[in-house]
């Protein structure tokens, strides 16, 4: 059974979608997604909460703390393993998310090396620079939206982010952890904490992180739309689409 891949910019609704899939096909979800992996950055990071998995398992969230090591080369050995254990138990493997490298280094089987030709984790010395064929059988699905609606999307997501309980975990962040951690230095967390101090408006605060989004979403798009291996389709088409391909 191919491993099932969700992937896309953020905010184009990865996660709803698998999760829909994950139900109709027995399947569990890993997160390929570089910012879910630090406990206590939920509501900053989109990650899906306890009711939106809606009982599916998921994997890959709050792995590490803010400011811990986590390489791609931690996140692919983590990868495999639980891809292993979920079709061994019967089930599909979902991944889902927008970090390009993740999904890169899983499918084409990069091996890495350290700056000075140390191994990292379990990696071989090798450079993961060249992509060449996919190492093994993986469908991939790409979310496709229209620039503006994207836009629009990424908008009404930071309007609904900002709330007390955004408010709420930035302050513990940054009491817990201060800003020594680059996971803390960037998007929402960075720009709510500046509206908390009064060095932003409220509506300056929404419009930065807005950008922030978007420049990545434009990051991820470009990153994915040299592969063609992908199959780009709208949101309303992967569900039926990907459910006559695993029915088949």
């Amino acid at each position: 059974m191919r491993t099932l891949i969700i992937l896309g910019p953020t905010g184009s609704g990865k996660t709803g979608v698998a999760i829909k899939l994950a139900k109709r096909l027995n399947g569990e979800i890993i997160s390929a997604d570089s910012r879910a992996i630090y406990k206590g950055m939920d509501i900053g990071t989109a990650k899906p909460s306890r009711e939106e998995q809606d009982g599916i398992v998921h994997y890959g969230l709050d792995l590490v703390e803010p400011g811990e090591r986590f390489t791609v080369a931690d996140w692919k050995a983590y990868a495999e393993a639980k891809i292993k254990d979920i079709k061994a138990r019967g089930k599909l493997p979902i991944i889902v998310g927008g970090t390009g490298l993740y999904i890169d280094a899983l499918i084409y089987d990069y091996h890495f090396k350290g700056p000075t030709g140390q191994k990292i984790g379990d990696f071989e010395q090798k450079s993961c620079s060249d992509r060449t064929e996919i190492k093994g059988e993986y469908n991939l699905i790409g979310i496709k939206w229209g620039t503006e609606e994207l836009r629009e999307r990424l908008k009404k997501r930071i309007d609904q982010m900002y709330t007390e309980d955004l408010f709420n975990e930035t302050k513990k962040l940054v009491q817990k952890y201060g800003w020594g951690s680059q996971a803390m230095k960037s998007d929402i967390y960075e720009y709510a904490y500046k509206y908390m101090n009064g060095e932003m408006t409220l509506d300056e605060a929404k419009s930065k992180s807005f950008y922030e989004d978007w420049h990545l979403a434009k990051r991820q798009l470009t990153w994915f739309k040299r592969n063609p291996d992908i199959i780009w389709l709208s949101l309303e088409q992967i569900e039926p689409f990907v459910i006559e391909l695993y029915t088949e």
